[in-house]
Order: C-alpha cells, then structure tokens, then sequence
C-alpha cells in the first residue's frame, strides 16, 4: 500500500467531501500518521470510511467524522484540550497537532499504555493520557477551552459543560439510538451555554450514561 497517496485520498474522498474545508484540519489530517494508530490486524483499513475495531466495544471514528469534529471545534495553538474516551489515540494526536496540550482520559488501561505506546512512536509530546473515568469530565485540571467527548450521551452534561473556560466549545453526540445528534456547546458567560446540533450520527454511549429505564404500573 501506498501510505502517502492512501491518507491523500482518504482526506480528497472522504474527509473535504464531507464539508470538512478548514485548511488547518485537513492539513494535520495529512500530517499525523493515522497508520501508526490502527490496530495490526486492520492496519490495511487505515483509510478506509469505517469504524475500525478497537476491542471492549469501541471503535475508531471513521475519519470524515473526526475531521468533522476538529472542524467544529476548531483548535487553536494557544488551547488547552480535555479529550474524554482516549480509544487509539489518533484524534488526540490530531488535536496535539492543531492544539498546545491536551489531556486525554480513558477508562481502560491497556488502551492508555496503547496510546502513550503509539503517541510516542509518532513524535507527539503534548499529549498526556491517563486511565480514569471520564463520565463527569476531569475537574483537577479544569477549566479547558475544548473538551472532546468521543462517546455518546443520552442528555447534556452539565458537569462537564461546566469545566469549560468562557469562549470553551465542547463537542459531544447527544441522544438515544437511532435519533443521534453531534452537537457543539458554547461557554459564552458563566450560566450561559448555547447548543448547536450539527449532523446525526449514531456512537456508542459512554460508559454509565445510558439512561435509567422508568418502571410502569
């Protein structure tokens, strides 16, 4: 496989058609070596426009979808990132390319020594990843300008919504299947958190979000 003209046509096929337009994103999409951060046995399917397994029930974002989350994000050089759900690590290496740090949690410890593993090997040093439970966020090192939620909600997190900083945007799939939205949320003043629904998109719950089913009599 051609690696170079494989990524190149991933983000001309799949990515730019997808209204991903930002130079910076699709720049860094280009950059970070997304084959480095697939499991062996799919490492052929690096490109391709598919979840790609991880194990535990998780699976990468196909990459049209993480192009567009950097996109409504959109990450600046001076921000600090709170990632919740660290998976390959490949979208916190996309946002370490576009970002100052970002702090990733996840809450399974083989895929955070993965990561760190992968991280390392592609010479990414502002990326930390530690193994906790991400369900309210990590208030210590709060407030964050973005936080990436790569699991979905069935409701809004205001606990979360809360460790932004002013001007922080959040980004966060909300709903039940099949009835999915990506959604960005806005820190415009202290009490004041504006939501924009961006596209449908079905993604696994985050682990302990799923609602509690109502008893009938």
């Amino acid at each position: 496989m051609d690696v170079n003209q494989a990524r190149f046509n991933m983000v001309e096929q799949q990515v730019r058609p997808w209204e991903v337009l930002d130079p910076a994103v699709l720049d860094a999409m280009m950059a970070v070596p997304r084959e480095q951060f697939v499991p062996e046995a799919y490492r052929l399917l690096a490109f391709s426009d598919i979840r790609i397994p991880l194990g535990k029930g998780q699976s990468m974002f196909p990459p049209k979808l993480e192009g567009r989350l950097l996109q409504a994000l959109n990450p600046q050089k001076h921000e600090r990132v709170l990632e919740i759900g660290t998976g390959s690590g490949y979208l916190a290496a996309l946002l370490g390319h576009l970002a100052k740090e970002v702090l990733s949690v996840e809450r399974h410890a083989e895929f955070v020594a993965d990561a760190a593993r992968r991280l390392r090997l592609a010479a990414v040093t502002n990326v930390e990843c530690v193994v906790g439970d991400g369900l309210e966020g990590w208030p210590s090192a709060q407030p964050y300008d973005l936080i990436a939620i790569t699991a979905s909600s069935p409701a809004r997190r205001p606990l979360i919504e809360r460790q932004l900083a002013l001007g922080g945007r959040l980004f966060i799939v909300i709903g039940t299947g099949p009835v999915m939205e990506a959604t960005i949320i806005t820190r415009e003043a202290d009490d004041v958190f504006p939501a924009t629904a961006l596209f449908e998109f079905e993604l696994e719950p985050l682990i302990g979000a799923a609602l509690k089913p109502k008893f009938e009599f």
